[in-house]
């Protein structure tokens, strides 16, 4: 989805993101942050959107939003990071090693 749209989304879906924050907390999942689930929608929901989606079917994602999906993508971002953490480290042997 575009840059643009989504920083302009942002602010009208605020309240909508900062309840399902509040939601998570009640449940028990105390290390959750906003811009974690912010980025859990950007990346997993709204990755592949048409620019005809209406602002109540965001509403509707966010609300959508079940821990399981959360904590799957936490942990796939999770594995990414730690993968390019390796490579990286990984390049640097090689090249000193070359």
């Amino acid at each position: 989805m575009e840059q643009k749209r989504m920083e302009a989304l942002r602010e009208q879906l605020m309240p909508a993101v900062e309840c399902k924050y509040d939601e998570f907390r009640l449940l028990g999942y105390d290390h959750v942050t906003i811009e974690q689930i912010w980025n859990c929608l950007c990346n997993k929901k709204w990755k592949k959107i048409d620019d005809e989606k209406k602002l109540y079917e965001f509403v509707n994602d966010i609300l959508s939003l079940s821990i399981g999906e959360y904590m799957a993508f936490l942990t796939a971002e999770s594995y990414r990071t730690q993968r390019s953490g390796e490579d990286n480290n990984l390049e640097t042997i090689l090249s000193e090693l070359l």
